[in-house]
């Protein structure tokens, strides 16, 4: 007999919606998807009708009908929620980035040491209480159960091999939330919102790695970075293709991490970039390369010579336009990792079992970003990146 688990929803917005078109395709578990709230009432509402998913009007109410919480708001809502869920004895699936600092009316200007020990503070208390109350904890980072990023998992397992240096990128021409470009409310600007996903994929390869080797993580040691704001330089020129309405954060980051056994990883991203979605993650490792293709998965190129033929057809995230070649975006919930991702955390669940993406690397990916914005402060001068946990 198939285990039975109920899920409830917080968040009912862009990621909410992918959450539940996967959940709903999960199979080898009993899952019913319990209801749904989020902050307005009009979007709880509005999406509890549209897949017929019954509406609370509080975390609060909600989590006395579920077993896991699956956490798909902004980030400045997460802490409370994962606290929440886990005093309660509940199941934790959380969107990234994890957390971050949101105390800020001018994030890009305030001083990135006490950021730094501010999150540093609040990871720690998040790590304590999953732990201390045993709380399934799933990471929702789509990277890690992309395809190419779960091949090169079974290559290092199976192969032994060492990673040297890896290189990733997301990036594109800006996100569709209103809030994005406000520090306040979303933590930061490209570092945080985009570099989280390459970080945490090659993140979590490097884990892969030590514990096939030496039953422990690889985990990160120091950062190098550096963030611009692009379009609010005096001589960009707008040609109203990318958005340009940030607020207080950088449109365009890099940083350089060094691991505990001297071997790198350098991720770029941006908000600058046309064309739809640029994912990607490679690895040069000294037995064999990979060039993992994210987003353009590369399955399917089309050319339309008139826009308005493809007018109700979806192509891909974030392209501009439909004239023209096209590449594809098949399935984006299998390319993308989401629905693999969604198997993976619920059936952890039912077995009792970490799911690959976990509360380690959240955590580490969270202060690897911090750290990165610290070392920016510092005209990228190497930072060494706190990690005080043990997962």
């Amino acid at each position: 007999m198939k285990k039975k688990l109920r899920l409830g929803l917080v968040g009912a917005g862009f990621a909410g919606r992918y959450h539940v078109e996967c959940l709903r395709r999960v199979y080898g578990v009993d899952l019913e998807i319990t209801g749904v709230t989020s902050l307005r009432e009009e979007s709880r509402s509005t999406f509890g009708k549209a897949h017929g998913i019954k509406v609370y009007e509080s975390v609060t109410g909600m989590l006395e009908d579920v077993d896991i919480l699956d956490i798909c708001s902004p980030p400045y809502a997460h802490e409370k929620d994962i606290i929440a869920a886990a005093n309660a004895g509940k199941g934790i699936i959380c969107e990234k980035p994890l957390t971050g600092y949101f105390d800020t009316e001018n994030g890009g200007a305030a001083s990135k040491a006490p950021m730094l020990k501010s999150v540093l503070e609040k990871l720690q208390r998040i790590a304590e209480t999953v732990e201390k109350n045993k709380s399934f904890f799933a990471y929702a980072e789509n990277f890690v159960y992309a395809p190419g990023i779960q091949k090169e998992r079974e290559i290092l397992e199976k192969t032994g091999a060492q990673i040297l240096r890896m290189t990733g990128e997301e990036s594109h021409n800006g996100s569709a939330s209103p809030v994005y470009g406000i520090w306040e409310k979303a933590g930061g600007g490209s570092l945080i919102g985009k570099g989280c996903h390459p970080l945490s994929a090659m993140l979590y390869l490097k884990r892969i790695e030590g514990i096939m080797r030496d039953g422990r993580p690889l985990r990160p040691k120091t950062v190098c970075s550096r963030t611009h704001s692009i379009t609010r330089l005096k001589n960009y020129r707008d040609e109203k293709l990318i958005r340009t309405d940030y607020h207080d954060v950088e449109d365009y980051g890099f940083m350089h991490v060094t691991f505990e056994d001297g071997t790198v990883a350098d991720v770029l991203t941006s908000e600058i970039v046309l064309g739809g979605i640029y994912d990607y993650v490679e690895i040069f490792a000294n037995n064999h390369r990979s060039r993992c293709h994210i987003s353009p998965a590369k399955l399917m190129d089309i050319y339309n010579p008139r826009g308005k033929e493809f007018e109700n057809i979806y192509l891909m995230e974030k392209v501009s336009t439909k004239e023209g070649w096209s590449s594809i975006a098949t399935d984006e919930n299998f390319t993308m990792g989401y629905q693999t991702e969604m198997q993976d955390f619920i059936l952890s669940a039912a077995e009792k079992r970490p799911p690959q993406s976990g509360l380690g690397l959240a955590l580490d990916t969270t202060a690897t970003i911090y750290a990165a914005y610290l070392s920016d402060e510092k005209n990228g001068t190497e930072t060494e990146i706190p990690l005080n946990w043990e997962l």
